[in-house]
C-alpha cells in the first residue's frame, strides 16, 4: 500500500512528522508492506537564497514578527524537535529556495533513495547549516546516499526532473494539501500535520486492512494442466 508524504525540505515540521510517522511504522506489524513515497511542495516558492540572512530575520521579514518572536518561536519548534531525538540549529539554517532540492529528491526516487535523500536534506538544512539550493550541497549529499555524482551534475545543472516537481505540487491541490507535511494513504485517506505516532498508526491500520480486502493476497486459478507436487508425485 502506498503512502504519500508532501513535505518541503524547510518545513521543521515534516522532519518531525517523518519521524513521528517512522515510529508508528515500527509499529505496524505490515510496515514490509508499506511503499512510501516523498512529494514535492513548496511553501514559498518565489523565495530567493539569501545565505547571508538569518531564519529569524528571513521570518521576521516574511510574516511582519520581530525577531525576538522569530527567535521564540523558532526556539519552540527546536523543543518540540528534540523530543523525536532531532537536533535543529536553526542559528544555522541557511535561507534557500526549495527547488532544486526537490529536483534532487526526484532524481533520487528514480534510484529508489527517496527517503534517503529526503532524509539527508533535512539533517542538512536543520542540523548542519547547509545551503540546499547549492548545487555543490546537493552533490555531497547525493554521493552520500550512493548517487553517481557525475549523473547528478548533469539532472541539476540542467532542468530534469523540474516538471515532476510542479506535478507534484498540482496534485498538492487536488488531494487538498494546504500544507506540510501532508499524508496521504492509498489515495484514500489523509493526515495533516505532525501528528503523535498513535494517530498515524491508527491511519495505517485503517487504510491497509481496506486495502487488504481490495488486494487479496491469494490468486485466482483460472485452468489446470500437468504438474508437480511438493510431494513429489507428478501427472
Amino acid at each position: 500500500m502506498k503512502v504519500e508524504i508532501w513535505s518541503d525540505v524547510m518545513c521543521p515540521f515534516c522532519y518531525i512528522g517523518k519521524r513521528k510517522f517512522e515510529a508508528a511504522l515500527e509499529q505496524f506489524p505490515q510496515k514490509e508492506k508499506i511503499e512510501i513515497e516523498w512529494k514535492s511542495f513548496q511553501l514559498n516558492p518565489a523565495m530567493k537564497t539569501e545565505p547571508d540572512k538569518t531564519i529569524n530575520e528571513y521570518l521576521a521579514e516574511a510574516k511582519g514578527w520581530s525577531l525576538d518572536y522569530a527567535a521564540q518561536m523558532n526556539d519552540h519548534v527546536t523543543s518540540i524537535a528534540a523530543e523525536v531525538g532531532l537536533v535543529y540549529n536553526m542559528d544555522k539554517a541557511v535561507v534557500a529556495n526549495s527547488f532544486d532540492a526537490h529536483r534532487f529528491v526526484q532524481f533520487a526516487k528514480t534510484k529508489g533513495q527517496g527517503d534517503q535523500a529526503e532524509e539527508q536534506l533535512f539533517k542538512a538544512y536543520f542540523t548542519d547549516g547547509k545551503n540546499t539550493a547549492d548545487i555543490n550541497t546537493l552533490l555531497d549529499l547525493g554521493v552520500q546516499i550512493g548517487l553517481d555524482r557525475a549523473e547528478l551534475k548533469t539532472v541539476l545543472e540542467g532542468t530534469a526532473f523540474s516538471e515532476q516537481v510542479r506535478q507534484d505540487v498540482y496534485e498538492a491541490q487536488q488531494v487538498g494539501a494546504r500544507g506540510v507535511p501532508f499524508f496521504v494513504l492509498d489515495r484514500k485517506y489523509a493526515v495533516s500535520g505532525a501528528q503523535q505516532p498513535e494517530t498515524f498508526l491508527g491511519a495505517l491500520e485503517k487504510s491497509f486492512s481496506e486495502w487488504e480486502n481490495a488486494n487479496p493476497a491469494s490468486l485466482v486459478n483460472l485452468a489446470d494442466g500437468a504438474a508437480c507436487d511438493i510431494d513429489g508425485n507428478c501427472d
